[in-house]
């Protein structure tokens, strides 16, 4: 986070001092070729050094330098110590310089396999890529990486920097092969162009002027490139999207929706669509702190006024109603994995996409892409730094595009539950389940008038446990005593389910997911009922559970761990299914072949080893009674 707030900081700094005319750029390549350096004559040649800096940099290398007597242009860029010591570059270095034609932010990414997120961290916003290579090593590993990356990320406009040309003498021969070996390799990634320039950062050849070492170079230096690249994507053109940052309600008198606009353009009197609700109304006015607008376009920060009083939540996307964002609760992404622990289906996480968070579940991976060669293979689990096509789900329908049609409204990050760490970065490809056309429809009764007319607080009770820990047993008395005092209930049961709503459904990480989500679903609409719905389901993985949990409001989840152990479990085994798992007749079965993950924080714990099930039901019922989890109606009528 740190350093995108450093990048948006250089950018407002940019626009001051330029024109407006804003190229953001990013250095990557592999370990040693030449960033830094590169960087660093760019800041010396373009006279942004300050005296003082410049006797710090003399300084610096004669103690930290690796040219000599000569001054090492790295160490303006290479300003954490840890760096120095290393004498690579390990985290986002951004800086801001400026010539007579144009402003530039440009990210120093790390070059190292280690560090390849930070590397997606500086691509994420760039215009421009340079990818270096080192003339005596040719096209590597990393290089393959960073370009299928930057591609990934929707950087189109490439500079092919072949650097320290000088230690192969200027071999023009040596540069023209490492052109068409890239050229090879990058064939469908989808560049908008690919400039490849000759140069040596150390001694400046082709860096600011052509040199006198490359007479069979006729192109431009890169500097040259850098100030005449057209790089603008046009966003003003693209259908209006609007992610609302916050509702600006500063009196009664005033009700507007602040945030950026991401595309397009807006005036007043226009018509926009709310993606939560599908509500079509008009754009009263544009707001600024400078007075109003007629007109905002991509960029621009304003506070939109609605000519109706329309539902509007900060995360939601306004849009032409004429071009609608896409609206889905499902869809796949290319995703670079950031965390040292694997993603694997059923996982859940936290997805900030615009302005909106939201609880999120891996359906399946599809696929991993291999970076050096861009094959696809099957996979399980997705590591550290890897690449995948996955496959998500949304507890709540999201607004977005395809991202290679909007980087703003097609990108996401996902965050750890647990450990808020950030897990991985997507970029979503296209809907798994349209529902661009489809929104909830409002009834004349809710959820609390179908409760009190029942008197009684609705809740999902939710039984968890391995097969044969007596889920199934508990839940049906738990649904008896229930009824005898009056309530109004439905079982789930998911060997019922299967037999109906989940019948197409098997057994792969896929279908278990998906027969969790199906389950929780229904269950929602009970508990619209105004039904105490007593739902039986392995449920294996947290993040399944989870998953139904962000579904209701806080309260309405009831969470009953049936705790019986494996053991035990094996030596009841009332459907003989774990001796038929033991032989290898039931794959991906949980206990034996698939892992189940036991509830951590569990509203009810059930030790079965310790009472019948009578006991442990009416145990059940003691808790909710006693938990304000059963609110004041609980009592039966």
């Amino acid at each position: 986070m740190d350093a995108l707030v450093a990048a948006h900081a250089l950018e407002s700094g940019a626009l001051e001092a330029g024109d407006g005319n804003l190229l953001r750029f990013i250095t990557c390549g592999s370990v040693d070729d030449g960033k830094s350096t590169l960087i660093g004559r760019l800041l010396y040649e373009s006279k942004t050094i300050f005296e003082d800096q410049l006797a710090t940099l003399e300084k610096d290398s004669r103690k930290h330098g690796t040219t000599g007597e000569e001054i090492d242009f790295a160490l303006l860029v290479d300003g954490l110590e840890a760096e120095r010591q290393q004498g690579i570059t390990i985290d986002v270095a951004y800086r801001f310089f400026a010539t007579p034609k144009r402003s530039f932010i440009v990210a120093d990414t790390p070059g190292h396999e280690q560090y390849t997120r930070n590397m997606a961290t500086g691509a994420s916003t760039a215009q421009l890529a340079i990818i270096l290579i080192d003339a005596r090593k040719g096209v590597l590993v990393q290089t393959k990486r960073h370009a299928f990356i930057c591609s990934l990320l929707g950087v189109r406009n490439i500079v092919l920097a072949v650097n320290k040309i000088d230690l192969m003498k200027y071999d023009e021969a040596v540069f023209t092969r490492i052109v068409e070996d890239f050229a090879a390799f990058s064939r469908d990634l989808g560049f908008g162009s690919v400039t490849a320039v000759p140069l040596s950062a150390r001694y400046g050849d082709n860096v600011t002027a052509r040199s006198e070492h490359t007479p069979w170079y006729t192109g431009p230096s890169l500097l040259e490139h850098l100030e005449t690249v057209d790089v603008e994507a046009d966003l003003q053109s693209a259908p209006f999207r609007f992610p609302v940052q916050w509702v600006n309600r500063p009196n009664l008198d005033f009700r507007g929706f602040a945030g950026t606009v991401a595309s397009g353009r807006i005036r007043p009197g226009d018509q926009i669509v709310v993606s939560g609700s599908g509500k079509v109304t008009q754009v009263a006015r544009i707001v600024t702190a400078d007075g109003d607008l007629d007109e905002a376009v991509a960029a621009d920060a304003v506070t939109l006024v609605l000519a109706e009083e329309v539902d509007v939540t900060r995360g939601d996307v306004l849009s032409d109603p004429q071009s609608r964002a896409e609206t889905a609760d499902a869809f796949s992404a290319h995703v670079l994995w950031m965390s040292e622990t694997p993603v694997e289906p059923g996982r859940a996480y936290l997805m900030r996409i615009g302005t909106r968070w939201v609880p999120a579940t891996v359906r399946a991976i599809r696929h991993r892409i291999d970076v050096n060669t861009l094959e696809k293979s099957s996979a399980e689990s997705l590591g550290l730094n890897e690449i995948a096509l996955v496959e998500f789900a949304t507890a709540t329908p999201v607004a977005f595009d395809p991202y290679e049609q909007n980087r703003a409204t097609g990108a996401f990050i996902l965050v750890d539950r647990s450990t808020n760490e950030t897990a991985g970065a997507g970029m979503i490809e296209l809907p798994l389940r349209r529902a661009t056309n489809v929104h909830l429809e409002s009834t004349a009764l809710d959820k609390a008038a179908r409760a009190a007319a029942k008197y009684q607080k609705p809740m999902i009770v939710w039984f968890t446990g391995l097969s044969g820990s007596g889920k199934s047993t508990i839940a049906r008395l738990v649904e008896a005593r229930l009824h005898a005092a009056g309530h109004h209930t439905y079982i789930l049961d998911g060997d019922n389910l299967r037999h109906g709503l989940n019948s197409d459904l098997g057994f792969t990480e896929a279908d278990r997911n998906e027969n969790i989500r199906r389950a929780g679903e229904v269950a929602k609409l009970m508990l619209d009922a105004g039904l105490i719905v007593l739902c039986s389901f392995i449920s294996p993985l947290r993040g399944e559970r989870e998953m139904v949990r962000a579904l209701v409001e806080e309260g309405e989840f009831v969470e009953v761990f049936v705790d019986t152990p494996l053991e035990e479990c094996m030596r009841r085994d009332p459907k003989g299914l774990y001796v038929r798992a033991q032989a290898g007749e039931i794959p991906n079965f949980t206990g034996i072949s698939a892992p189940y993950e036991a509830p951590e924080a569990p509203e009810i714990r059930l030790e079965t080893l310790s009472g019948s099930a009578e006991d442990l039901a009416e145990q059940v019922i003691q808790q909710l009674r006693r938990s304000a989890i059963a609110g004041e109606n609980w009592a039966s009528p």
